[in-house]
């Protein structure tokens, strides 16, 4: 690519953003990072009776967390700016002007009665109103007018949109990056409003006039963008512009597999659909997020890649940096990408498997504090209880939930494994273990162990007679890591008293 690459990610702020927008902006990133080039936030809030106001700092929040932020934007690196579209209003009313003034865009004064009177007429006749070139010289617009008529009317503050012109009787050649090919006929097109009276560009000429004036080349977004492309591609040609590439996403899709995946499945199925929590203080409703839901951002991003884009092995696993390097839009699939709860955990436990402990017991110690409702400040502790637990760990909250009893002395028992390893002389067979373990100088895991064991061989007692109970004490249920190992843990005071305490609770 000899042209210098420049993407762009381009939210309205109007909520929180969706892991398909998120996608959106990953794709943009690799892009950009791919080709040394530079990947732009631009904030498209020209819908104005939409705005959140925390939204665009969610935005940007988002993509800080998910490692992907942008290199220029509000704030930052603005040499294009301003960035967001509500700022840039007399830019956009200088470029409409010229497009009226060269006779591809016009004035059209048709009220929303008037058009709806129009739609009831051509339902009644079983046709489609569209406002295009069939009727538009029918219409109450500039085309029909004189220049004083629309002057005056204007002076008047008669309410007004302003119309692209659409070309007619022209095959439309188009080249998408993802789709290839596309074609279309011009007389099927309608006259879209590019600009209100209220001042306001619509996105279409917003959208167009920023990206010229930002120097973006290509323009990678959302498959739901893909009827516009027509018409962003016309306009390009009408300002007399060189139009950037287009890639056009395919949807993310429903984990059935059928429909564009919605925040309101994720509050249905109970998973996340947002990288933050995002609060909708209008609807008074929270929705959770993959942050606060506990996966690490490389997980999410991880998974979210491969939504769609497909590197051609059976690879799964990428650093950012590999992505980075194996990205390509000819990857991309035409078709939806079905979202699957179950794989995003699954991603999620492949990179638990692959951090350090170090990182983790940063991660765990305040979940530690916040049960014991005290600090523990023992790091070697947990950095022990943590490798003993991580392998069969997905999020580290399972680290509490898992390995309590490392922590918290048990008060119940599994009451079905309890009664089945509870006999008639279990409860002299706690005593003489609790007899061995005392006689211990040595209370490492290995010791404890070789200890135990020949007594039980030795006394032809049984190892399920033993160590069935022996866990039961500690952990209170038949679960976990190496029960010497916890015993070890605990210390040899600790492990006593908690056969004693099973043995008075068993005993009642």
């Amino acid at each position: 690519m000899t042209k210098n690459v420049r993407v762009r990610f381009a939210p309205s702020p109007t909520g929180p953003l969706h892991i398909g927008g998120v996608r959106t902006a990953l794709f943009n990133y690799l892009f950009a990072k791919k080709h040394k080039g530079t990947f732009v936030l631009r904030i498209e809030d020209t819908d104005q009776t939409r705005y959140v106001a925390n939204a665009e700092q969610y935005i940007m929040n988002s993509l800080e967390w998910c490692g992907i932020p942008f290199d220029e934007g509000v704030g930052k690196n603005e040499q294009f700016g301003p960035y967001r579209q509500s700022e840039r209003k007399a830019i956009y009313k200088k470029h409409i002007l010229e497009l009226v003034a060269k006779g591809d865009a016009y004035y059209a004064f048709d009220t929303a009665a008037a058009l709806d009177a129009h739609r009831k007429d051509h339902e009644a006749k079983g046709k489609t109103f569209i406002y295009n070139h069939h009727n538009r010289l029918k219409l109450d617009n500039s085309l029909v007018l004189t220049e004083e008529a629309v002057a005056e009317r204007i002076a008047n503050g008669e309410k007004y949109v302003i119309r692209f012109k659409t070309p007619t009787e022209e095959l439309l050649v188009m080249e998408d990056m993802i789709r290839g090919t596309l074609k279309i006929d011009t007389n099927l097109l309608d006259d879209k409003i590019l600009f209100k009276s209220d001042g306001m560009p619509t996105y279409h000429l917003a959208n167009i006039v920023d990206d010229h004036l930002m120097e973006i080349s290509h323009v990678i977004r959302g498959e739901e963008w893909l009827p516009s492309m027509a018409l962003h591609v016309l306009l390009y040609r009408a300002f007399g512009w060189e139009a950037p590439q287009f890639a056009h996403l395919p949807l993310i899709l429903k984990p059935v597999g059928k429909g564009k995946l919605s925040k309101r499945d994720g509050a249905k199925f109970g998973f996340p659909v947002f990288p933050l929590a995002y609060t909708d203080e209008k609807a008074n409703e929270t929705f959770s997020g993959y942050k606060e839901a506990g996966y690490f951002p490389e997980a999410f991003i991880n998974m979210l890649a491969l939504l769609g884009w497909n590197p051609g092995t059976e690879k799964e696993l990428f650093s950012l940096d590999e992505l980075i390097a194996d990205f390509d839009l000819s990857k991309v699939s035409k078709s939806g990408a079905k979202f699957s709860p179950e794989k995003t955990k699954w991603f999620q436990q492949q990179y638990m498997q692959q951090k350090e402990v170090a990182e983790l017991v940063t991660l765990f110690k305040p979940i530690v504090t916040e049960k014991l409702g005290k600090a523990f400040d023992d790091t070697a502790y947990l950095e022990k209880v943590t490798t003993m637990l991580q392998e069969r760990a997905v999020f580290v909250a399972d680290f509490w939930e898992m390995g309590k009893y490392f922590f918290v002395a048990p008060t119940s028992y599994n009451e079905k494994q309890a009664k089945k390893a509870w006999k008639e002389n279990t409860a002299s067979i706690v005593d003489e273990l609790i007899a061995i373990l005392n006689t211990q100088d040595n209370f490492e895991s290995k010791t404890i162990e070789t200890a135990i064991k020949d007594w039980i061989t030795s006394s032809e007692i049984g190892f399920g007679r033993v160590l069935q109970p022996f866990r039961l004490a500690l952990v209170g249920s038949l679960q976990g890591p190496d029960l010497f190992e916890i015993a070890a843990m605990l210390g040899k005071a600790e492990t006593v008293a908690r056969l004693r305490a099973f043995k008075g609770i068993m005993e009642r």
